[in-house]
């Protein structure tokens, strides 16, 4: 996640002050119309460590946007997808979304030619009507003679997206497919701009107004002091700042998988980290793009080498990855994509 000193704040306020709860009943919550399904069971703890172990090895170096550790991480997601025989989006050459270092000329280091990297399922029945789901890959490379080594940030959401993937697509080759497309984008640049998630809302291979949401994911494999309770938990940033529908699906999709603690306290106004404006989902949000950041807090290895996979709490991973992959199939699979609420219409 990029540092607050990164961030120019701006932006609408918050509509509403949400607090930390677990929903209990769903008689609280407006109903869908899908009969739950256990998809969200297939989520394999074992692929999510097997991917982060590599990609937060010293073979990456720290995934510095435009160095060698990065490209060589762009090229192990994309080989990843390959195998899968998960394809590039329609339209598109190849894997990779090229940005150029020009682009990124306001970092706050000198930063060379990068990419996105991404993967696309195309739905059967409003192929047109895209959902985002995304992660950033690039970390801080090597600083002073030592490997950042980015284990939660972001190697987490980056293999978290991975196995998303890789669950879509295995339902799909049984038959059992989307109804809307879903892109799996892979952004490059963040640690020192958000600069891949504006590079794509700039550059958009799908119309942004044909995109549903954004579900982003930026550091889910550790616990934070930030969260004081002994339960397992996720942090909630956004859901319900452009559409209530989104809030109240995830909400659903919560209780009919894994009932984390839901906490939404980063959805403050006066949230002194400004979290809201910390990840790529912004870049979406400012373009009326409903957006969930899912986010576990800072901690003592924040930004620093000592950022490493032995630290990654892999089975409370795996539930916030299950909870993930639950709302996004909702989200494709509605009679209706999300409303924006009124105020931001």
């Amino acid at each position: 996640m990029i540092k607050k000193h990164l961030i120019v704040s701006g932006f609408w306020g918050v509509f509403l002050l949400l607090t930390s709860c677990k929903t209990q009943q769903d008689s609280l919550l407006p109903p869908d119309n899908q009969t739950p399904t256990t998809y969200w069971k297939n989520i394999h703890e074992d692929s999510l460590a097997k991917n982060l172990n590599i990609l937060a090895s010293a073979e990456f170096e720290g995934r510095r946007t435009g160095e060698l550790g990065q490209k060589r991480a762009a090229n192990f997601i994309a080989e990843y997808y390959k195998r899968l025989g998960i394809s590039h989006p329609r339209g598109t050459a190849d894997y990779f979304q090229e940005i150029p270092a020009s682009f990124m000329r306001n970092a706050s280091m000198k930063l060379k030619d990068s990419e996105n990297v991404w993967a696309y399922i195309e739905g059967t029945e409003k192929p047109d009507e895209i959902l985002i789901i995304s992660a950033h890959y690039d970390h801080l490379g090597i600083l002073l003679d030592q490997i950042y080594f980015g284990a939660d940030d972001n190697a987490s959401g980056t293999v978290a997206l991975m196995e998303i993937a890789r669950i879509f697509k295995q339902i799909y080759n049984q038959g059992i497919k989307p109804k809307r497309s879903v892109l799996f984008l892979h952004v490059s640049g963040e640690e020192f701009g958000l600069f891949g998630s504006k590079y794509y809302v700039e550059n958009p291979i799908f119309s942004l107004k044909n995109t549903i949401a954004n579900l982003n994911i930026d550091m889910i494999g550790r616990r934070s002091k930030e969260y004081t309770k002994p339960d397992d938990y996720i942090f909630l940033v956004g859901s319900k700042k452009l559409s209530d529908d989104l809030h109240y699906l995830s909400e659903k999709a919560n209780i009919e998988s894994v009932n984390l603690s839901l906490d939404y306290k980063f959805d403050h106004e006066n949230d002194p980290q400004q979290i809201y404006y910390r990840s790529d989902h912004y870049n979406f949000a400012k373009n009326n793009i409903p957006v969930i950041f899912y986010y576990n807090g800072t901690h003592e290895d924040y930004h620093l080498p000592t950022d490493t996979p032995d630290k990654i709490d892999f089975p409370l991973m795996k539930k916030r990855v299950q909870l993930i992959f639950e709302t996004a199939w909702k989200l494709v699979n509605e009679t209706e994509r999300p409303k924006l609420n009124s105020k931001t219409n």
